[in-house]
């Protein structure tokens, strides 16, 4: 089977690292994530572990997500 190198922040191997699991690979464990359904509720307290830095990082990311998105849809005229 082929392969492909994609690249992560740290912090986001950092959270790939926890979620997998020992006897599994990455691949392997990304197939498993992608692949499961579950309610929002699942997620609840999953980042229970972040700092007040982290959280931070993680509202302005989504600030300026949201920014682009908005800019690309009024930029289309879709809006």
């Amino acid at each position: 089977m082929a392969s492909k190198t994609i690249s992560v922040t740290e912090d986001v191997y950092r959270l790939l690292s926890m979620m997998k699991l020992k006897s599994e690979s990455f691949s392997e464990m990304l197939v498993r994530l992608a692949k499961k359904k579950g309610s929002l509720s699942e997620c609840a307290g999953l980042w229970e572990d972040m700092s007040e830095e982290e959280i931070e990082e993680l509202r302005e990311g989504i600030k300026e997500m949201r920014k682009s998105l908005t800019s690309s849809v009024e930029e289309s005229g879709v809006a």
